[in-house]
């Protein structure tokens, strides 16, 4: 998921007081045949929202020409991964033996623990391919948990031109059953054209409003499609505004601020370079930390790790804001 050149500058990153907007970048998902995402989590300007600690947002691809989500049996540690879909559907497969689909508003997450390994890819009745994909970092206390899964369908609430969908935490008195090892937010909102909303929040929490569509201002600036706005603790309200004349749509994503430095490369989240190392290590010799996957007949049958970096990996400081 992140830089793995081989040989890259060793730069000691410092924490910055950044809040602001988190602008994305394209890059493959999957391999350089994929599809094109748009991360904006994490970046050298920040790297969580509470325990939020990557984002990806995708589409609307036409993937009816074959070019639709393909990505083999991979690994992850110590985080959850989030599905979530605004058109389309992903066949997710893991080695904890759940077979699932991935469909429009329903939430998908994976707790990867000490390890798992899984596939996705888009089902030949999907013509259109839009959506984000999400990871939340475990605590040390429960990142070697066992492999989950859990799925939930939240019901749409409408009131005063915004219709939500909290998928995780709560918003407005609206609260997901889905358990998280931190305290979470997760909500996808569709405002309406010219619609202006204050969002009652907890003060404890820090947020992100990622743009999926329309012409939105978020924590006071104007924002583009996959542009990522943050808000720091210490508010009570977050303030949101469909300034176009066409619906809008964005996910809000809150949490209390993570407290542990973490290391991630690739696939992996750990807490030091050793602990990446055997990760790969592990991951490279088919261990059973990983598992496998039935019934993925995807174009390869998983996907190896890229070579480590000559350079020491080294913990990303949560900013101090």
């Amino acid at each position: 998921m992140s830089n793995t050149d081989p040989a890259p500058p060793e730069v000691d990153c410092t924490a910055t007081g950044f809040a602001g907007v988190l602008h994305p970048r394209e890059v493959p998902l999957g391999g350089p045949r994929a599809i094109r995402v748009r991360r904006t989590l994490p970046q050298r300007e920040r790297s969580l929202i509470g325990a939020w600690c990557f984002a990806d947002h995708y589409g609307p691809h036409d993937v009816r020409g074959g070019t639709g989500m393909d990505v083999p049996p991979h690994p992850h540690t110590g985080l959850q991964t989030v599905s979530w879909l605004f058109s389309g559907e992903v066949e997710h497969r893991d080695s904890a033996g759940v077979h699932a689909m991935v469909r429009p508003g329903e939430l998908n997450l994976m707790t990867a623990g000490a390890g798992i390994c899984h596939s996705e890819v888009s089902t030949p009745a999907t013509t259109t391919l839009h959506g984000a994909q999400l990871w939340v970092a475990l605590p040390d206390s429960a990142r070697d948990t066992d492999r989950d899964f859990a799925h939930y369908a939240p019901r749409p609430r409408s009131s005063g031109g915004v219709t939500s969908r909290v998928f995780l935490g709560e918003l407005d008195g609206d609260r997901s059953p889905v358990h998280t090892f931190t305290p979470l937010l997760g909500a996808q909102l569709d405002l309406d054209p010219g619609t202006e909303v204050a969002l009652d929040i907890d003060e404890a929490f820090e947020h992100g409003v990622l743009v999926d569509h329309g012409d939105v201002v978020a924590c006071g600036a104007a924002l583009a499609v996959a542009d990522l706005a943050y808000q720091g603790t210490g508010h009570s309200r977050l303030h949101l505004a469909n300034r176009g004349d066409s619906p809008a749509r964005v996910l809000v994503l809150g949490g209390t601020p993570f407290g542990e430095e973490l290391v991630m490369w690739w696939n992996f989240v750990g807490r030091s370079h050793a602990d990446i190392a055997a990760y790969r290590e592990q991951w490279e010799q088919h261990d059973a930390r990983f598992g496998a996957v039935a019934g993925y007949e995807g174009r390869v049958g998983r996907l190896p790790a890229p070579p480590l970096p000559n350079a020491t990996l080294r913990p990303r400081p949560n900013p101090k804001v």
